[in-house]
């Protein structure tokens, strides 16, 4: 099984590994160390204290409060969406793309999907404005919960000790 280094990692973190290593990541099986120093590369980028738990996106993350140990969804600059296990996607700020005016700015003329049958929803964060997700419903399908991942398992499938509200 193949190890990395640290800057291996921040590297792939930053989008600036070469693609030999990154061909090797993707195909071989992954070594459990990795994980700790993918953590470790996003804990640095952030100036919160709370500790990342699980990555949910390049800029969205589970996190363990330090305040009060509460698992929360968290941005990187450090807006709260809440319980990880809501939808944090009810606490962003919801672009809906619902016509042909504002499919436009995505889309060249006569290319655009038709606003009666699928929108666009873009969902960023209020604080900063990060674009965390954008999804493709018909109009009238209510907002997706993409899923809820089942930490202690997790923790214990990695072999180290979970967080304590998991």
């Amino acid at each position: 099984m193949a190890t990395y280094t640290k800057k291996q990692v921040t590297d792939l973190v930053h989008g600036e590994l070469d693609w030999d290593s990154l061909h090797r990541m993707l195909s071989m099986p992954k070594d459990k160390e990795r994980y700790g120093q993918f953590i470790e590369v996003l804990q640095e980028q952030v100036s919160w204290k709370d500790r990342i738990i699980l990555p949910l996106g390049p800029h969205l993350f589970i996190v363990e409060s330090a305040k009060d140990q509460a698992l929360v969804t968290k941005c990187t600059c450090g807006h709260d969406f809440g319980d990880y296990r809501q939808n944090w996607k009810l606490n962003a700020l919801i672009h809906v793309r619902d016509s042909e005016e504002k499919m436009s700015e995505v889309y060249p003329k006569l290319m655009a999907p038709h606003t009666e049958w699928q929108v666009y929803r873009e969902y960023l964060c209020p604080t900063c404005g990060t674009l965390h997700d954008v999804e493709a419903p018909t109009p009238w399908y209510p907002v997706i919960h993409d899923f809820q991942p089942d930490l202690k398992t997790f923790f214990d499938w990695m072999e180290m000790p979970a967080p304590a509200r998991a």
